[in-house]
């Protein structure tokens, strides 16, 4: 026993000498958002290594990934483990259940995995206008719970506790920053929760989506929504804002000087640009978007009413294509990178380096699923056959607007069946819809359009270890439910 407490000791020590390493490069770091919401995750070793590759030093996960954070071990990355929404409910109704999973997700790793762990982020915009309130009741006492565990577990220093918000949760009556205050629904809410974090020595969370502005409103200013815009300035008293970041984080940082916390400090948790899925969403309009934002990063810009910089973690590594769509198509598109971890756009880092592209990545067959040359566009069984494979695939690059909605009618079909057939790992009867399909050895890829080849979660290179193969294993429930299909799939064509 007296074994294992020097043994977790020397852990904390190791990781607390880390933590005076960092502090003189806060606001320098580069921060990321690692989603695993995808038919076919890298493996986290791979994962980790591309962050490291690319300068990024802090990461902020969605949830306690077991498998990410053990990848994420002795790495020098610092690391925001995310409490979903639905565990807030449990987690405020018994300070027990909180000190379990601080157990079980935070001290755990830092002492046998040497997890450089800084921030547990209690629920994801949790007051969210489309949530109806759904947690406005667990959220606050959920942070509490959370809290008093960390400082049983003697963490209370080493690891804050915050809440990622929306910044839907505060607001101007008319539309300048200086007018900020918190939405009146969740007000005395905000200030009780923004003390309790000032209190605790722990920073307030907030998301902010330009892009997310423009697709809102049709007549918002689109170069307002970049950094190196020319759109018509805000003036707001003595300071001119030419950019919407800008102008919502200083709204933010008024609201809070309003209620008597101008003294705490603001993390920027969610920020970027997506690639696909609309068509503001593109290769172009990210690139110009998330070079202004880490040249921001680099030279350590803040606001007008807050010049010192926040820490910004980029919304996000890899592109998800099991995510939710219901905000939109282009949420499976936020990636700086895609799918596989190759580079979308080039970007110039603060040293004056490039993006690199994830290494060891091993892929499937070259062979695609297209439409047949003799199938014909009037056949009955089309219009069923693509609805069936974009129920199980991502066809999301197919809207107006999107990289592949410029594509011919077989060209649509013919992604919509490749989708489905790399999803389901290229089985056999993945690519089996009657007489109407056909697998390829030649490209069908048409200019923006990339036609994929699935990695293969099962074989990369032998430097990635086991944990880094189980967590591929652990995550394949939507594929091996594609693959299943895919069996129905070649029935049911075998049969008619």
């Amino acid at each position: 026993m007296a074994k294992r407490r020097g043994t977790t000791a020397c852990a904390l020590l190791l990781l607390l000498l880390s933590s005076v390493a960092f502090q003189s490069r806060e606001g320098e770091a580069l921060g990321s958002n690692w989603g695993t919401r995808s038919t076919h995750p890298l493996p986290t070793d791979i994962v980790v290594r591309l962050l490291k590759d690319n300068g990024f030093d802090k990461v902020k996960l969605f949830e306690a990934d077991p498998f990410a954070l053990q990848a994420l071990g002795r790495s020098n990355i610092q690391v925001m483990v995310g409490i979903p929404n639905e565990m807030l409910a449990p987690l405020a109704a018994s300070v027990r259940a909180a000190e379990q999973w601080v157990q079980r997700n935070v001290s755990t790793y830092i002492s046998k995995n040497g997890v450089d762990i800084r921030y547990v982020a209690v629920g994801n915009e949790p007051f969210l206008k489309t949530y109806m309130g759904m947690f406005q009741q667990t959220t606050f006492p959920a942070l509490q719970n959370i809290q008093a565990a960390l400082i049983k577990a003697g963490l209370g220093r080493q690891v804050k506790v915050t809440i990622p918000l929306n910044a839907d949760v505060y607001q101007s009556s008319n539309g300048l920053p200086s007018s900020g205050d918190f939405r009146p629904d969740i007000h005395d809410l905000m200030l009780s929760i923004v003390g309790f974090l000032r209190d605790n020595g722990s920073p307030l969370t907030i998301n902010i989506y330009p892009f997310l502005s423009l697709y809102a409103d049709p007549h918002f200013p689109v170069d307002y929504a970049f950094f190196n815009g020319a759109a018509n300035p805000l003036v707001d008293g003595p300071i001119t804002y030419t950019n919407v970041f800008d102008a919502n984080y200083d709204t933010l940082i008024w609201a809070l000087e309003r209620n008597g916390f101008s003294d705490i400090s603001v993390i920027v948790g969610e920020i970027g640009w997506p690639t696909d899925g609309d068509p503001n969403a593109n290769v172009d309009n990210a690139k110009r978007f998330n070079q202004g934002l880490f040249d921001r990063i680099a030279k350590r810009m803040g606001t007008p009413k807050r010049p010192t910089p926040p820490d910004i973690y980029v919304f996000a590594l890899i592109d998800e294509d099991a995510k939710s769509v219901q905000p939109g198509n282009f949420e499976r598109h936020w990636g700086v990178f895609y799918y596989d971890g190759s580079v979308k756009y080039p970007l110039v880092l603060a040293d004056g380096r490039s993006l690199v592209p994830a290494k060891g990545v091993r892929y499937m067959e070259p062979q695609w699923c297209v439409m047949a040359p003799e199938a014909s566009l009037t056949d009955p069984q089309l219009g069923g056959s693509v609805e069936y494979a974009c129920e199980y695939a991502d066809c999301t690059s197919l809207g107006r607007g999107s990289s592949c909605g410029d594509l011919d009618a077989r060209g649509n079909v013919s992604y919509a069946f490749n989708q489905f057939y790399q999803t389901a790992d290229q089985q056999k009867g993945a690519c089996a819809f009657g007489n109407l399909s056909v697998i390829t050895r030649s490209d069908p890829s048409q200019a923006a359009c990339r036609f994929e080849i699935m990695i293969d979660i099962g074989r990369h290179d032998e430097s990635v270890n086991s944990s880094a193969g189980a967590s591929a294993v652990g995550v394949r429930g939507v594929a091996a439910g594609v693959a299943a299909a895919a069996a129905v799939t070649l029935v049911m064509w075998s049969s008619s």
